[in-house]
C-alpha cells in the first residue's frame, strides 16, 4: 500500500502531500494517524520552518472517507459507543488543533472540487486554483449531523465573518474562487498548474524571516484573535520583539540589510 502522506523535506521546507488521489485525499484513519503524527512532530522541530501542504492528483480533500467510515461500522457486531465515537471524532478534530499550535506557518494549495475547509481553516496562507470550492456542512446536517465540525463555527466567522460563515453553513452553497477571494477565505487563486509557482513567493519570503521571529509571529496572531484586549496583545508583542532583539538572528538580519544580502540563519 502506498503511503497516506508524503513529507519531503527541502532546506527547511517541508513539501507535504496528501496522498490518496484515488479517494479525493479523503480521510480515513490511516491518513488521519499520519496527519496527526507529522503535526505532532512540528511542536518541537527547529529545522521545518515553514510547510507547504497539498494534495496529490487533481483535488485536495474531499473530507471524511464516508465509504470507508461506513464499511467498518458495517463490519462491526455492535454500532460504536459514544466514547469509541468521541475518540475517533477528537483524533481528526486534533489535526487542526496541532496545525494551529505547530510554530511553522502553513500555506496550504487547495485544488479541485472539494476543497476541505477546515484543513484550510487551519493553514495560515491558502492559495485555490480557479474552481468552485465546496461547502459540505449541509451535507453533514442532511446526514442527520451538526454543520459545524472540528473548529469551523470558531475559524469560519473569524476569516469571513459571521454573515457569510452563516450562509457557508446553513447552506452548504458551492462558492466560486473569485468570491472567496473577496471574502477572505482564501489568499489567493491562480491557475491549477500555477500552483507551486505562486506558492514560491511565499515561501522565499517566510524562509528570508529569522527562524525565532517567524514563530514567534504565528504564535502572537493565534493569541490575538481571542485576546482580552488591546492591552494584552501590545504585552505580547513586547515580548515578542525584546526576545528577538536579544537574539543572534537580529543581529545577523541587521548586518545582512546594511550589507544588502539575504541573510543566513544558523540552526541551532
Amino acid at each position: 500500500m502506498s503511503q497516506p502522506l508524503l513529507i519531503e523535506h527541502d532546506d527547511g521546507v517541508d513539501r507535504v502531500t496528501l496522498n490518496r488521489p484515488e479517494h479525493l485525499n479523503a480521510l480515513d484513519p490511516a491518513l488521519i494517524d499520519a496527519l496527526n503524527d507529522y503535526f505532532q512532530g512540528l511542536q518541537r522541530n527547529r529545522d521545518t520552518r515553514v510547510v507547504v501542504l497539498k494534495g496529490a492528483g487533481r483535488n485536495f480533500c474531499a473530507g471524511l472517507d464516508l465509504k470507508a467510515a461506513m464499511a467498518r461500522r458495517a463490519g462491526q457486531q455492535e454500532p460504536p459507543g459514544v466514547t469509541e465515537s468521541l475518540d475517533s471524532q477528537r483524533r481528526i478534530a486534533d489535526i487542526v488543533m496541532l496545525m494551529r499550535r505547530c510554530p511553522q506557518p502553513i500555506l496550504a494549495l487547495v485544488q479541485g472540487r472539494g476543497g476541505r475547509r477546515r484543513l484550510r481553516a487551519g493553514a495560515g496562507l491558502r492559495h485555490p486554483h480557479r474552481d468552485e470550492i465546496g461547502a459540505d456542512e449541509l451535507r453533514f446536517i442532511k446526514l442527520g449531523l451538526g454543520g459545524c465540525d472540528i473548529g469551523t463555527s470558531y475559524f469560519l466567522p473569524r476569516l469571513v465573518g459571521v454573515s457569510v460563515a452563516s450562509e457557508l453553513i446553513l447552506t452548504g452553497r458551492f462558492i466560486g474562487a473569485e468570491r472567496a477571494l473577496a471574502v477572505g477565505l482564501v489568499s489567493e487563486i491562480v491557475d491549477e498548474d500555477k500552483l507551486d509557482d505562486a506558492a514560491a513567493p511565499y515561501v522565499e519570503a517566510m524562509m528570508t524571516a529569522s527562524p525565532v521571529g517567524l514563530r514567534l509571529s504565528k504564535e502572537c496572531l493565534n493569541m490575538s484573535v481571542d485576546a482580552s484586549s488591546l492591552e494584552a496583545v501590545i504585552a505580547m508583542e513586547d515580548r515578542n520583539q525584546v526576545l528577538c532583539s536579544r537574539s543572534e538572528e537580529f543581529s545577523e538580519g541587521i548586518r545582512a540589510f546594511l550589507e544588502k544580502r539575504k541573510p543566513v540563519y544558523i540552526r541551532r
